[in-house]
C-alpha cells in the first residue's frame, strides 16, 4: 500500500528528475562530428530537389516569427497556413501601421536564423535536452494556431521527430540531432533571402516582406532584403563560431 505522503515523495522525486534532466548539461560531440552534422545540414539546403521538401522546416519558422511577434506587440493572430509549395500565410488583426505591424513583418525572414543563433547559444552551453525541449514546445504552441491539413501535417511530424528523439535515443544520438537542426536553422535562414532576392529582380513576389515593409516604413524594399541578408550571414557567423567552439 502506498500512502499519501509516499506518493507525494515519489511525485516530488519524479518531477525533480524531470527538472534535473531539462536544465542539466550534456556532453557535446567531438568536433568533427560537429562539423559533420554541419555538412549534413549544409547538403540538405543546397541540392533543390531535397530543399523543396527540407524548406518546409524554414517555412514553419518564418511563419512561427510572424505569429509570434504578432502576439507581442498587442496584435490578434488569427491563424497560420503552410502550404505544400512551402509558401506559408500568418493572418493577424490589429493597427494595420505602425511599429507591431512592421515587426511582425519583419520577423518572418529574420526568425530562421535568429532560432538558430538561440540554439547555438544553448548547443554551446551544453544544454541539449533543453533545446530540444524547447524546440517541442514552441512546435506545439504554433500546432494550435495552424489552420489547415497540410499545415497540421508538418508541424506534427516535426514536432514527432524532435518528441522521440528525445525520449528514446540516447546523449549521443540527441545531440547529433540537435547540432545538425542548428546549423540546418543557420544555413537554412540564408537561402530563402536569395530566393526572394531573385524572385524580386524578376518582377515577382510583389507583395513579399520585403515589399509591405516598404510600403509601411517608406524604406526601399531593397534596404529590407539587404537587412535580411544581414541577419541571416551575422547569425550564420556567430552560431557557427558557437557550435565549433570558436
Amino acid at each position: 500500500m502506498v500512502t499519501t505522503h509516499t506518493a507525494t515523495v515519489l511525485a516530488g522525486t519524479s518531477a525533480q528528475d524531470l527538472w534535473d534532466r531539462l536544465t542539466g548539461i550534456q556532453d557535446a560531440p567531438e568536433p568533427w562530428l560537429v562539423v559533420v552534422t554541419g555538412l549534413v545540414a549544409l547538403a540538405a539546403v543546397i541540392p533543390t530537389a531535397l530543399w523543396r521538401v527540407t524548406r518546409n522546416a524554414v517555412t514553419i519558422a518564418h511563419e512561427g516569427g510572424h505569429g509570434l511577434i504578432a502576439l507581442v506587440t498587442g496584435r490578434s493572430l488569427q491563424g497560420i497556413r503552410l502550404h505544400s509549395d512551402t509558401s506559408g500565410l500568418t493572418v493577424s488583426r490589429g493597427k494595420p501601421t505602425g511599429l507591431g505591424m512592421v515587426l511582425t513583418a519583419a520577423a518572418g525572414y529574420t526568425a530562421t536564423p535568429l532560432l538558430g543563433l538561440g540554439g547555438a547559444w544553448l548547443l554551446a552551453a551544453h544544454h541539449i535536452t533543453l533545446l530540444l525541449w524547447v524546440a517541442t514546445a514552441l512546435l506545439l504552441a504554433l500546432l494550435v494556431m495552424v489552420r489547415n491539413a497540410y499545415g497540421v501535417l508538418t508541424v506534427t511530424v516535426t514536432g514527432a521527430a524532435f518528441v522521440l528523439v528525445s525520449w528514446l535515443t540516447g546523449p549521443g544520438v540527441q545531440s547529433l540531432f540537435a547540432y545538425t537542426a542548428v546549423w540546418f536553422m543557420l544555413l537554412g535562414g540564408v537561402r530563402p533571402v536569395f530566393e526572394l532576392q531573385s524572385k524580386r529582380r524578376h518582377g515577382g513576389a510583389p507583395d513579399s516582406d520585403a515589399d509591405q515593409l516598404g510600403r509601411l516604413t517608406h524604406v526601399p524594399p531593397a534596404v529590407w532584403l539587404a537587412f535580411f541578408h544581414l541577419v541571416a550571414f551575422c547569425s550564420l557567423i556567430g552560431g557557427g563560431r558557437w557550435l565549433l567552439g570558436l
